[in-house]
């Protein structure tokens, strides 16, 4: 059921590491297929990522596949899962007999236990991500309009963004899940500045709102040690915990991030000096 699976690195691996074997172990592509849901599995925190582009049909999240002793099962039998429409158009998703109309950059929080989730929407497209869970939350629908965000960086350092936090406690309740979106304002570049580690949780970007002739230079590795990737629009990257993720686009852009691990600390991050950085 999952088109790929990545597994866990260690950051020794980095050390002559080709670019082809940096992309094969951290970068998730495909996952927006019209007329499909496409999933794939990452050992780090257990994280499923995937997309899901109805185009005009009804696209049903499927059950487990294995192993045998799970096979049939709903797949968020001990999961939970967030949901965002980065599409243009407007959709819907239902769950167990819900449904929640789904506007443009709309999420959805999908709590454990949930039985039948359906994607609908000519102009959606979803972003799903999903992590185990050990208890059961509110299903929860989340508007940009609906949060405030926080304000960092400015135009001068290239790096003026909002951040909207969609599932972190203050916000709306998960059993571990952590996840909101970043929009730079246009003339800015730079996200996720400081630079940062955090070593008791995995991040997942994925970026978007990229022109098909845009590119985001994502920086990954250890501080002292950077290495970086090339990627295009609607395409996810993931990041171990010992690694600095950080981004650098030829234009404005946004992105959704994602956490999980050892706790829902917002600001739970090693903060690193731009200085520190080679």
């Amino acid at each position: 059921m999952f088109e790929k699976t990545f597994h866990a690195t260690h950051p020794a691996m980095m050390a002559g590491a080709s670019n082809g074997d940096l992309r094969d172990r951290y970068l998730v592509t495909g996952l927006f297929r019209v007329g499909e849901l496409v999933l794939n599995y990452s050992h780090g925190e257990r994280f499923i990522i995937g997309g899901a582009v109805p185009s005009g049909q009804c696209l049903t999240l499927p059950a487990h596949s294995e192993p045998d002793s799970a096979a049939g099962q709903p797949l968020l039998s001990r999961r939970e899962m967030g949901v965002v429409n980065i599409g243009t158009g407007a959709g819907a998703v239902t769950v167990d007999g819900q449904r929640f109309e789904m506007a443009p950059r709309d999420a959805l929080y999908i709590p454990m236990g949930s039985t039948d989730v359906r994607f609908e929407g000519d102009g959606a497209r979803y972003y799903l991500l999903s992590v185990p869970a050990h208890r059961t939350c509110a299903l929860r629908k989340l508007s940009l309009s609906d949060i405030t965000p926080m304000r960092r960086g400015s135009l001068e350092t290239g790096n003026d963004r909002s951040i909207f936090q969609l599932i972190l406690p203050h916000t709306c309740a998960s059993a571990s899940l952590c996840m909101g979106m970043t929009i730079l304002e246009p003339g800015s570049v730079w996200n996720t500045m400081p630079p940062h580690v955090h070593e008791r949780r995995s991040e997942i970007y994925l970026y978007f709102d990229l022109g098909e002739d845009d590119r985001v230079f994502h920086y990954m590795g250890h501080p002292d040690q950077l290495r970086h990737m090339v990627m295009g629009n609607e395409e996810v990257v993931i990041s171990p915990p010992w690694s600095v993720h950080m981004g650098c686009g030829t234009r404005a852009y946004s992105f959704i991030w994602a956490m999980a691990g050892e706790n829902l600390d917002y600001n739970d991050m090693d903060v690193k000096d731009i200085c520190q950085l080679c």
